[in-house]
């Protein structure tokens, strides 16, 4: 019995750590991104065909992870944040990580084209090569702004449940994938800021590496000033309403008031971009809460979903 219940907990173990691997509390943020622009579309996917989707898109976010994590063991092995991880503390073999990775991304890519469309299923497909290819293989080793070029793949999940539910892409999931790509910088560089000395030591460009706290810190302020305008489109084009517009400012000025806090600071700043980064999850998931709740259909819907409105995959080419 003693061996039985010693299998088992292994077994636990390795699945826990399996799990650990999708990156879960990246993945579920960008999953609820995805479900709200699932959701806010004008189609009509059977209730049992959206969950598939949905799990599909979640598959394909936890793929992109493990694939994330295959690659990076190297760096991720040096820096304290990440040494504990799954594959550099040796607990799962980076073969295993790589077919797991593998199979699942391809299994969620054939899932979502099976429970929604094509359109879809090519979108989630380019967001886990964008990720793993442009992100993580070329640009993350080379480039301070990598975390601006490579947020494109975590602003996409949006447009893939946009796309989900209506086989096209319109301008509303255009919006949300904006607001996203612009709060991913000031949401990644708060934290960068407190780990540099773990970036400077894996050799990772990060911005406070490369151009110091100072600048990284004007950057911050910068893509904070540009989101906050961005938050309210949803309002000004009429696919939202006060609730969303309340919580778009108040929590815009908040996000702000601590962006230029923290870049006032000349010393003693790592308390307040902790708060910066954990105030900006709060921040995105509240706003696309809000969207959620607030978000209105009828005639302005109608209009922006008309055929001007869409940006059609194949005249485009946004797949």
């Amino acid at each position: 019995m003693a061996s039985i219940s010693l299998l088992v907990s292994k077994q636990r173990s390795r699945l826990a750590d399996f799990v650990t691997l999708t990156k879960p509390g990246v993945m579920m943020l960008a999953v609820f991104t995805a479900v709200v622009g699932l959701t806010i579309a004008p189609g009509d996917l059977a209730p049992l065909r959206a969950c598939m989707a949905v799990l599909a898109i979640a598959a394909g976010a936890g793929a992109a992870g493990i694939l994330n994590m295959w690659y990076d063991a190297d760096i991720d092995a040096v820096m304290t944040r990440t040494a504990r991880r799954p594959i550099p503390s040796g607990r799962i073999g980076q073969g295993e990580a790589l077919a797991f990775g593998l199979v699942l991304a391809a299994g969620s890519v054939v899932v979502l084209a099976l429970a929604a469309n094509l359109v879809a299923a090519g979108l989630l497909a380019f967001t886990i090569l964008f990720y793993v290819v442009v992100y993580t293989a070329w640009l993350k080793r080379r480039t301070p702004y990598n975390i601006v070029i490579g947020g494109a793949a975590g602003a996409l999940p949006p447009v893939i449940g946009w796309a989900a539910a209506t086989g096209d892409i319109g301008l509303e999931p255009l919006v949300l994938f904006l607001i996203v790509f612009l709060w991913t910088p000031p949401h990644f560089w708060a934290l960068a800021l407190n780990r540099s000395d773990d970036y400077a030591r894996a050799g990772v460009p990060m911005l406070p590496v490369v151009a110091g706290r100072a600048a990284t810190k004007r950057q911050i302020v910068l893509y904070s000033l540009l989101l906050v305008p961005a938050s309210l489109l949803p309002c000004v084009l009429g696919f939202a309403g006060a609730l969303y517009g309340a919580i778009a400012v108040v929590w815009g000025a908040l996000f702000i008031a601590i962006a230029l806090r923290l870049g006032r600071m000349r010393e003693g700043d790592a308390p307040v971009a902790r708060r910066l980064f954990v105030l900006s999850i709060a921040y995105l998931f509240l706003l696309f809460a809000a969207l959620l709740s607030d978000h209105h259909g009828g005639p302005a819907q109608a209009d922006l979903s008309s055929a001007d409105a869409h940006v059609g995959v194949a005249t485009a080419g946004e797949g």
